[in-house]
């Protein structure tokens, strides 16, 4: 597993390759294994391989260049008849896409998170571009292709963050 953790990078570039439906369904069951307050699991995901959605995406997210050329895209959202705590809801979802940047890796995909809660300028955009129901929260988008690009490991270890029983 720590191979996987370490081997997580941010990928902005894509061969001209599909995302598999196989990975994809992979990739969401790894993302609805994440644990939730209360198990209220109020995650709701939007998932598209349609180039022609993906082609917007960039006139409604400022650094969603990268969208276009993904193989797919997850929208992840909160569902606001769930889990009526926005803050619970945010770390609900957020859970959700680590497993799904974590997984993407275990496929040998690559991925980026692109956050678009609380940025109200996304949050409209994404909204009408999906034609979300109001009591849904787009919290962020996730490009996922066969990577276009190799990253080095960053070892990101810090000691000095690291605080033994008191600070």
């Amino acid at each position: 597993m720590l191979d996987v953790i370490r081997n997580r990078r941010s990928i902005r570039k894509y061969l001209d390759e599909p995302v598999s439906l196989d990975k994809l369904d992979t990739i969401l069951r790894a993302a609805m294994q994440s644990p939730t307050a209360r198990n209220l699991q109020p995650w709701e995901f939007v998932v598209t391989r349609e180039k022609s959605i993906m082609n917007k995406i960039p006139s409604v997210h400022p650094y969603s260049q990268m969208v276009p050329s993904a193989g797919a895209i997850i929208l992840v959202c909160g569902n606001r008849k769930s889990q009526e705590d926005i803050s619970y809801l945010l770390e609900d979802c957020s859970a959700a896409v680590e497993n799904i940047l974590l997984e993407t890796v275990n496929q040998g995909l690559g991925a980026v998170w692109l956050g678009v809660y609380p940025r109200e300028d996304r949050i409209a955009g994404i909204m009408k571009l999906f034609r979300l129901p109001e009591h849904i929260v787009p919290v962020a988008l996730v490009s996922i292709g066969v990577p276009g690009e190799e990253k080095e490991f960053e070892d990101r270890f810090d000691a000095e963050k690291v605080h033994t029983d008191i600070w």
